[in-house]
């Protein structure tokens, strides 16, 4: 019993860190053998045409907002369309689009409400740009950002281009704080990842694919940002992430929000990766299958792995002290990740608790998807996480 408990422990533990040590630090050294080249903006000899597509519901506190920070982009405006989709939104969200159709911007309503995907999916033939530029109501995309993301495209093997998102807090946002050192970790991934081949999955705030790639069929309860990367794959081209790109993402304001909306983007990612799960065969996608199962699999088998090695330690607590003083030390990590959560949503909380608040959040959220997942629940019907409004220069 000893030893099947030491051995269950010690695969739980190579797991964990495996996928947040193990994993990057491999994907360090594959990139300084043989690094991937990305584009720059000094490459490029001519701007593509595009199309902004920015799917709402009842966002009239920030869609105008939004609208002014991508009339101020720097890109050459006789090439850049940008549609508004709205899924049947029943505030102002129409009437304040509106209001700027003498400059271009082109709204289309939906009269029924389909969800985000189904939304995007609808709009899809009234996009006449070369490349689709994909963001949200509640981010603000920097003014110099757009030029870097397509720029990445003057190289025809690149179908898709992710930009980098930067956590911010509003002017009231005081919860939540370890959003930001995990949306800097997973830049770094993609960073990394960029390196060796490509990303296994674009930012939803903010990316940019080729048109044809854009338009392949996508059930509507599935992740557009997470397919896009998967699509490109797929079709012979590379997915990449772009640093100069920048997008400030709000962050959630109440810890448990997030949870909820975890466990409704990992839901709707594991049936994406169920989906396309041919794309995880080595031996006919390489590099992006061994990336797509340690980014992804990994990392959602995380919870069930931690459960196995609690179990383990607990076992093993029967006859060794280490172990008993091992099962102290999680006792007292989960009740500071406990109480973190219990204080970002009630008031400000300090790095002690927000850290191993949201990375319990997470693995709590994995978890939760997983069930849902493999109950067949579904929830296509898109309600967005409402996010204070940042600018574009928030920091």
């Amino acid at each position: 019993m000893t030893e099947v408990a030491t051995t269950v422990l010690i695969m739980c533990l190579a797991l964990l860190v495996y996928t947040y040590a193990g994993y990057p630090a491999l994907l360090w050294v594959f990139g300084r053998i043989a690094p991937k080249r990305v584009p720059s903006v000094t490459d490029a000899h001519d701007w593509p045409q595009i199309s902004i597509s920015v799917p709402a519901y009842n966002e009239e506190t920030q869609i105008e907002e939004l609208i002014k920070s991508l009339l101020a982009l720097d890109y050459p405006k006789d090439r850049v369309q940008i549609l508004v989709i709205s899924d049947a939104s029943s505030d102002r969200t129409d009437e304040i689009v509106g209001r700027y159709g003498e400059q271009g911007i082109e709204l289309l309503r939906l009269e029924e409400r389909g969800g985000k995907t189904k939304a995007e999916n609808a709009a899809a033939p009234h996009l006449t740009g070369e490349i689709i530029v994909n963001t949200d109501a509640s981010i603000r995309i920097a003014p110099d950002a757009m030029k870097p993301l397509l720029a990445v495209f003057s190289d025809p093997a690149i179908g898709c281009a992710s930009g980098r998102d930067v956590s911010v807090s509003g002017k009231t946002a005081t919860a939540n704080a370890g959003e930001s050192g995990y949306v800097g970790y997973e830049m770094a991934i993609r960073d990394l990842e960029t390196r060796v081949h490509g990303i296994v999955g674009a930012s939803g705030c903010f990316y940019a694919i080729r048109a044809h790639l854009h338009r392949l069929p996508l059930p509507e309860s599935l992740s557009r940002d997470f397919a896009a990367a998967l699509h490109t794959r797929e079709h012979g081209y590379r997915p990449v992430s772009v640093n100069q790109a920048v997008c400030f993402v709000p962050r959630t304001p109440s810890l448990r929000k997030e949870y909820r909306r975890k466990v409704r983007t990992i839901t709707r990612g594991m049936r994406t990766l169920w989906h396309k799960r041919a794309l995880m065969n080595p031996f006919r996608f390489g590099w992006f299958s061994w990336m797509l199962l340690s980014h992804k699999v990994c990392r959602w088998a995380l919870p069930w792995g931690a459960a196995l090695a609690g179990m383990s330690l607990v076992a093993l607590s029967l006859s060794q002290p280490l172990a008993r003083a091992l099962v102290a030390v999680g006792v007292v990590t989960v009740g500071l990740a406990g109480v973190g959560w219990a204080k970002a949503d009630n008031g400000s909380v300090s790095k002690i608790f927000s850290v191993p608040a949201y990375v319990l959040a997470g693995n709590l959220a994995a978890a939760h998807a997983f069930l849902r997942a493999a109950r067949g629940q579904k929830d296509a019907l898109w309600e967005p996480t409402r996010r204070e409004v940042v600018t574009a220069t928030s920091e």
